[in-house]
This record gives structure tokens, sequence and C-alpha cells, in this order.
């Protein structure tokens, strides 16, 4: 492969164009002879029946550039950072014995971690451990959730922030069953050992300008349907996994500007993760377009 390089892997907040970079970077491969695949790396992606809030690349987006890992899964069933990671390994070990080009296209950044690298994951919860502390995040809230995880577990605390709903509830789960203790040396999560030669792209943009492309962001899903979607995702019996999509709470109360003030906080998370991935090439999108940031990411595989 060109450089070294057998894959590319973009990362960015939430808003920032990440589906569109990647589009333009499969045009400009394709155009080179080669054959990329996009491999998503989101854990709410995942879901059939909330494309919209999830913000799933469409049927144009997905015919210009081939997506896998998306709306496969049924609404009602629970999905883990373990299962994809087996489906993820599956997929671009496939598409690499192929000679595809794999990109992995994500926000999640345990879920990008779990496609790039071998982690230890935890197991699942055992049953009904999930359904008891979602019920307590529906009553009490996430901050709430966070003070008693501060009491239980200080040093699991420190490394969540009080609103970030999933990563809380599931923290509690894991000291519920004996498999959350304190770490003895350096997070695997942010080690350099990928098991392939990776790219790995960090995207970013001017603070204000992300804000307001996320807001805007907000309201084309609105107009689009994502209320109607989130409605008869909870009728239709969404699991507590689907329902920590960003916006689905805030919908189901009709509260947009909550939804869209937290997919800011989300945003914020998501670039303190990207700080800490280890080799991450950050480019700034502000005020570029898809296709020359594209250019500048070809240019870097092939001087990696």
């Amino acid at each position: 492969m060109a450089g070294g390089v057998d894959l590319i892997a973009l990362f960015g907040p939430t808003g920032v164009g990440k589906t569109e970079v990647a589009l333009a970077l499969g045009a400009r491969l394709r155009a080179a002879g080669e054959h990329p695949v996009a491999v998503s790396a989101d854990a709410l992606q995942v879901y059939r029946g909330i494309e919209i809030l999830t913000g799933v690349p469409d049927a144009t987006q997905r015919a210009a550039l081939e997506h896998r890992l998306i709306s496969f899964l049924p609404l009602d069933a629970s999905f883990s950072a373990g299962q994809y990671a087996a489906l993820a390994h599956a997929e671009i070990d496939a598409l690499l014995a192929r000679r595809a080009r794999p990109i992995v296209v994500g926000g999640t950044g345990l879920y990008l971690r779990a496609a790039l690298t071998e982690l230890a994951l935890r197991p699942p919860p055992a049953e009904g451990v999930r359904e008891r502390w979602q019920r307590r995040l529906q009553q009490d809230g996430a901050p709430a959730l966070h003070a008693l995880l501060t009491r239980r577990a200080p040093w699991a605390a420190r490394a969540i922030d009080p609103n970030d709903r999933q990563r809380v509830v599931r923290a509690l789960e894991l000291l519920d069953s004996g498999e959350l203790e304190p770490p003895d040396g350096p997070s695997q999560l942010w080690t350099s050992h990928v098991r392939h030669p990776t790219l790995l792209v960090g995207l970013v943009m001017d603070r204000p300008q992300l804000y307001a492309r996320i807001e805007a962001r907000v309201h084309r899903m609105l107009d689009a349907g994502a209320r109607e979607e989130v409605l008869r995702a909870h009728a239709a019996g969404a699991s507590p996994t689907a329902r920590a999509a960003l916006g689905f709470q805030e919908l189901l109360a009709g509260d947009v500007p909550a939804m869209v003030r937290h997919t800011r906080n989300y945003a914020r998370r998501q670039l303190t993760w990207m700080r800490k991935l280890a080799g991450v090439h950050t480019i700034d999108l502000t005020e570029r377009a898809a296709a020359e940031v594209a250019g500048e990411i070809a240019r870097l595989r092939h001087a990696t």
C-alpha cells in the first residue's frame, strides 16, 4: 500500500464535516485507481430507524462512497464496543484482503480505537443492571449519577464528564458487576499501537464556526423529520443503548435548545478525546473546502 499506510482514519467532533471529507477523499482515491470503502466508527449509526438523528450518510452519499457498519441493528437491540470491535476488525481485514482502502470514519472515540487496535474491552452487564441504571438516569439525571460514581469510585469519575450519560451509566454498571477497578498502568486507549499501519487524521474547526454548524445541523435534522423519527423509535421500544443517541431524550421532550446545548458539550468532549490520541495529524477545516482537505490527507498518506 502507498506510503506504508493500509488504512485512513478520520476523527472529529459532530458537525465538523467528517462525511464531506470522507466523500472527497474517496473520490480522490478512486481517481488514483483505488477502491475506497468507509467503515463507520459511530456507536449509534449502527441502528436502523434513527438515521436522521445519528447523521447516517444519505442514499446519495452512500452511492458516492460505500459505507459499512451503518443501519444494520434493530432499535430494540443492545450493542457494545466489544461487539463493534469484532465486526469492525472483520470488515477491515476483509477489505484489505481484497486490496480495498478502508476509511474509518467516526466521532465515537472508543469505537475508533476499537476499530484500529486490540482493546481488552469489558463484557456486557448482567441482565437487568443496565435497565436499572437507565431508569435512575431518567429519574435523577446524569450529574446526580456522576456524583454517586464520585463517591463510589472517584478515580473513575474523574475521567468522565458529569453530563456524559452513556459513560456514567456504563461505569456504574461495571462497578456493580465488579469489573471496574483502579487502573494499574497506562490506558491502552492512548497507546500508538494499531492492528494495521494507519494514517490517523483529526479534523477540527474554529469553535464559533463549529457551534454555528452544529445549530444548523440540528435544524436540518428537524426539517428532515428527526423528532418524528424519535417518536417512532420510542413507540417501537428502542433499547437503552439506542436511546443514548445524542438528541433522543431532548427531542422526545420537545426541547430543541437542550439538544443544541448538549451537542455542543459533546463536541467539546470529542475534541478533548482527540487531543489524547497518539500519532494524530490535526487538520483545521475552518474556511476550507472538503476537496482541499482531502488533498492534504492524500499528501500526508504518501509522506507517512
